[in-house]
C-alpha cells in the first residue's frame, strides 16, 4: 500500500492527501520535518543511501520524512527517527519553512518542513536502506562544507541546518551558547 501524505496550504492547514510519490512529481505542498540530534557542540548527519529517490548519497539532517494521513506529526517524529536511526529521544521543534527544489523534469520537493532538535549521545543503529553513513559534525564543520561542497548536501539542509543551529546554539548572556 503506497503512504499518502498531507498535503497543506501556505500557512500549514491541512488541505488533502496524496501518494507520497505522485506529490513528489506534480509538485504539490506536503508537510515534512527534519530531526537534528545534537550534543557537545556537533550534529548528527547522515549520508543517504545511494538506492533512495532523490538526494541519494547526500548528507543531511539526522533524520527527515512526512508524516502520513492520519498520523500527527509528532508520531511520524518519533516513528521515523526509531526506523532510520534506531533512536529514541525526546526532540522539540524550532522552527519551520517551505521550500520548493527540481531534481528534474518529473520530480520535485515542495515541502512544508518542520525543524526539530534533540541532545542525544547514544549509540544508534543506521537502517542500511535508508542512511549509508552517520557522523558528528561541528557546525564550523558544517558551514565550511556547504559552502565549499555544496553539491554534497541535500537541498533542504542549509535552511533546516540553520534553523537547528539557532535553536541550539544561540548565544547566552554567559557567553556559552544553549
Amino acid at each position: 500500500m503506497a503512504d499518502h501524505i498531507i498535503l497543506v496550504d501556505l500557512l500549514d492547514r491541512e488541505i488533502g492527501y496524496e501518494e507520497k510519490m505522485k506529490a513528489h512529481v506534480r509538485p504539490m505542498l506536503h508537510r515534512a520535518f527534519s530531526i537534528f540530534l545534537y550534543h557537545d557542540g556537533k550534529f548528527l548527519l547522515q549520508r543517504r543511501a545511494f538506492s533512495k529517490y532523490h538526494s541519494g548519497g547526500l548528507w543531511a539532517n539526522t533524520c527527515c520524512s512526512h508524516p502520513r494521513r492520519g498520523e500527527t506529526l509528532a508520531q511520524a517524529v518519533d516513528r521515523r527517527l526509531r526506523e532510520e536511526t534506531g533512536v529514541s529521544c525526546p526532540v522539540r521543534e524550532v522552527g519551520s519553512f517551505i521550500y520548493c527544489y527540481k531534481f528534474n523534469e518529473k520530480l520535485y520537493e515542495y515541502e512544508y518542513d518542520h525543524v526539530f532538535v534533540g541532545d542525544y549521545q547514544g549509540e544508534v543503529a543506521p537502517n542500511r536502506e535508508e542512511i549509508e553513513e552517520m557522523a558528528w559534525v561541528s557546525t564550523e564543520d558544517l558551514t565550511a562544507g556547504l559552502t565549499e561542497r555544496p553539491l554534497d548536501y541535500a537541498p533542504w539542509l542549509p535552511q533546516a541546518a540553520a534553523i537547528a543551529a539557532a535553536a541550539v546554539y544561540r548565544p547566552s548572556s554567559s557567553g556559552l551558547g544553549l
